[in-house]
């Protein structure tokens, strides 16, 4: 087991140092391939793991002044409020309708990598509304983390960059900050309902967080219009994946309630 681990970690974490996210969007299903985890299980295990990488990930980005300790504070305030809601959306209901929103959105913010290239070297301009909507931010990132065991880079930092005008580095590193109260605030309402083993996901962490620095470093030497189109190319990935797992678990739920429905039915024996 502890192979498919560290080679889960690997992976994940040099995603999350070059595009600043969580690396739970690789994680997850490779859990679920490698390590035989079912995916509640899995994304709980996911976003143990997404911790440490996180705090190594900043802690690269910080250094090279690539943060803003403002904006991610405002983030992370929203997304601690909304991690434990998707961990509980996650244990309570069926997900369909909800996964093919999250894959619409992400489906929009890929195309928009690809088609427009991200600045290295914008700025944000904080005034009541960017401030409010910073908040928001975190909330849907804290949900998602919840739900699907990212860390919500995914969402925080095209947003950064399409909405608040971010350039793609500061967006990275503020992205990972954030997502570290996020993710421990989804763990610990994940360990208290018996959804993970820690032990496993420290693994994964650490692993993830050995490759999380050479994933920094390449975010410095990629060029952003490079960088743009290869994170819109793992959302389209991600995007491909999260489809064909809410159409399997639509196919499982039908045939699920036609058994159901034949226990049901009165025999016409007798």
């Amino acid at each position: 087991m502890i192979l498919p681990l560290l080679a889960t970690g690997l992976v994940g974490g040099l995603l999350s140092g070059m595009f600043g996210v969580g690396g739970g969007i690789v994680m997850v299903p490779m859990l679920m391939w490698w390590a035989r985890m079912d995916q509640r299980r899995a994304s709980a295990t996911s976003l143990v793991a997404i911790v440490p990488s996180a705090v190594v990930g900043a802690v690269g980005y910080g250094i090279n002044g690539q943060i803003d300790y403002f904006a991610a504070a405002l983030i992370a305030v929203g997304a601690v409020v909304g991690a434990p809601i998707g961990a509980w959306l996650l244990r309570t209901l069926p997900l369909g309708w909800l996964r093919w929103m999250f894959i619409a959105g992400l489906l929009i913010i890929a195309v928009r990598l690809i088609l427009v290239a991200p600045e290295r070297g914008g700025s944000l301009e904080l005034d009541v509304l960017p401030i409010i909507g910073l908040v928001v931010l975190g909330f849907v990132m804290g949900i998602a983390s919840g739900m699907f065991g990212i860390g919500g880079g995914v969402i925080a930092v095209p947003v950064l960059i399409a909405l608040f005008g971010m350039g793609d580095l500061v967006a990275k590193g503020t992205s990972l900050l954030a997502m570290i109260p996020t993710a421990l605030s989804g763990t610990v309402a994940n360990v208290r309902a018996g959804m993970v083993d820690v032990r496993q996901g420290l693994i994964v962490g650490i692993a993830a967080a050995c490759a999380s620095l050479g994933g920094v470093a390449l975010a410095f030497l990629v060029p952003p219009q490079v960088a743009g189109v290869l994170f819109g190319i793992l959302l389209l990935a991600v995007v491909a994946q999260l489809s064909v797992r809410a159409v399997r678990a639509q196919r499982a739920a039908r045939a699920s309630a036609r058994e159901d429905a034949a226990a049901d039915a009165p025999s016409d024996r007798g």
